[in-house]
């Protein structure tokens, strides 16, 4: 099922499984069972969490509002203050359903805006793919799931669009390189993809990441990731549902081994130390 105007708050607040419970279930990405539970009455806040909302709901024109810092609760240096005041404000804030950022970050938050919607390539992208923050909803291997798309396209003559917005501190091809095996982005994109073919029967034709970068000049990269790689993350989500179903059926919701654990070198730590030192020569 598609729904296209869902609030935010009623979609974060469903029980199916969402791409961000499916990486915080998998140990790859520092997730456990034990922590997907703990996050479902944990909301995580933080500045730089709010800086990327307010750039999403400034290039989608959807979303909560954004609010600036007042000048009492603001450092000599123009940053929020960690007072107890300060901490109490920025929550009746959230909890108003506004994006709370500093004076300065809503500068920045501008210019990312405008660097995306002005790029060349990134700018069009969002014209086809005009559909703003549409929820998904399905079941996959018994599982309910969910996925909500920063923009999607309707049927075109070329297929079915997605476009997935993110802040990065480098949008170079080696640097979302480490952000996609950091954050699990291939498993969101996998989830997204299982989702949407599960509620609608056919698949998303083009998916797509606009990255742009958090410090001037901002600069912004559209990237696609190359299927063998999706398809990796495809298998990452089906396990992550397994994990998901079994915990839900058993009610037991396990942290990490508790035994003792030993660790392997990494192949590329050997060939560091082969290279350094089994070569009849050490450098100090």
């Amino acid at each position: 099922m598609i729904v296209k105007d869902m609030p935010e708050s009623i979609y974060h607040a469903h029980s199916a499984l969402s791409s961000t419970g499916a990486r915080m279930l998998l140990p790859e990405f520092k997730g456990s069972p034990k922590k997907f539970e703990w996050a479902q009455s944990h909301r995580r806040t933080s500045r730089a969490f709010d800086v990327g909302h307010a750039v999403h709901a400034k290039v989608l024109g959807v979303g909560s509002g954004i609010i600036t810092y007042p000048d009492e609760h603001l450092t000599p240096s123009g940053n929020p203050s960690t007072k107890a005041a300060t901490v109490l404000w920025a929550e009746e804030q959230h909890a108003a359903g506004l994006t709370v950022v500093s004076p300065d970050d809503a500068g920045r938050v501008d210019a990312m805006a405008e660097a995306v919607l002005k790029h060349e390539t990134a700018g069009p992208l969002f014209e086809v793919a005009e559909f703003r923050e549409v929820s998904a909803f399905a079941e996959i291997d018994g599982v309910p799931v969910r996925a909500r798309f920063d923009a999607l396209s309707g049927e075109t003559r070329n297929g079915v669009y997605a476009v997935d917005l993110k802040t990065t501190d480098d949008a170079t091809n080696q640097g979302f390189t480490r952000s996609v095996n950091k954050w699990g982005y291939v498993v969101q994109e996998a989830h997204y993809r299982d989702v949407y073919k599960a509620s609608e029967g056919h698949g998303i034709n083009d998916f797509s990441f606009v990255c742009v970068e958090k410090s001037g000049p901002f600069e912004v990269a559209v990237i696609t990731l190359e299927p063998y790689w999706v398809a990796m993350g495809h298998a990452k989500a089906a396990r992550a549902r397994q994990v998901f179903r079994e915990c839900t059926e058993t009610g037991i919701w396990p942290g990490y081994d508790p035994a003792r654990q030993t660790l392997t070198a990494p192949a590329y730590a050997v060939i560091e130390h082969e290279m350094e030192y089994e070569q009849g020569e050490i450098h100090v």
